[in-house]
């Protein structure tokens, strides 16, 4: 528990269903970040494994409503789901702690019919880790300039853009890219550290990373046009 301002705060639970790659690679880094974790799989193995970085580990050989209630997930603030191959799994699963009313439920998806069935039970959000991780190799490896990219949406992402002499030197005010392209830069790192929305008077320096949102098309302009 956490105190602020006199009241006191129960720190956030996190859940992760199916240890695969994906799903273990999460409960070691909430781990490492310091963060509660309720891991749960059927493979006994697989829960021994991560039974030293979760706060609890469970084996669950069917996920049913009776189980999650055993599992305490009424008190769990974001699940994640991510059943191998199992797409019946994680349907079901996710359509379970949806009715919970687990307040988020992010789900891992193994194909595109997958993800169209967890969008029609309002699942938060999709995950495409490997589909993900190849848009943004892709995006780095074309550009000697974006050095990063996470999508938001269809249409809408955020992307680390190197500082080149183009724009050295120049204010934020003075680069305008939010008249000019249509998008915005929400952050600046240098040297390590971060500047969160900087204001309009801030300098630009060679070598800085512009944090970029917006529409992809925009900030493709942005990256073409303005640096």
């Amino acid at each position: 528990m956490e105190e602020k301002e006199g009241l006191i705060m129960r720190k956030k639970l996190f859940a992760v269903f199916g240890l695969g790659r994906f799903g273990g690679s999460l409960v070691k880094e909430f781990h490492e970040m310091g963060i509660e974790v309720l891991a749960v799989d059927k493979n006994e193995e697989k829960v021994n494994e991560f039974a030293k970085y979760a706060t609890h580990a469970v084996k669950a050989n069917a996920i049913d409503e009776n189980t999650l209630k055993q599992l305490g997930v009424r008190n769990v603030d974001h699940a994640f789901v991510s059943f191998g191959d199992d797409i019946e799994a994680s349907i079901l699963t996710s359509l379970l702690l949806k009715e919970i009313g687990v307040p988020k439920v992010w789900a891992k998806a193994q194909n595109d019919h997958h993800q169209k069935v967890l969008d029609r039970i309002d699942v938060d959000r999709v995950i495409h880790p490997e589909r993900d991780m190849a848009k943004r190799i892709a995006h780095h490896i074309v550009s000697d300039k974006m050095i990063d990219y996470i999508e938001l949406s269809n249409r809408h992402s955020i992307v680390e853009i190197v500082a080149t002499n183009k724009i050295a030197n120049s204010t934020l005010a003075d680069l305008d890219i939010r008249a000019k392209y249509g998008c915005n830069i929400v952050g600046l790192e240098r040297n390590g550290n971060i500047i969160v929305s900087p204001a309009a008077a801030d300098l630009v320096q060679k070598g800085d990373i512009l944090i970029v949102i917006g529409e992809n098309r925009d900030i493709e302009r942005f990256e073409e046009e303005g640096v």
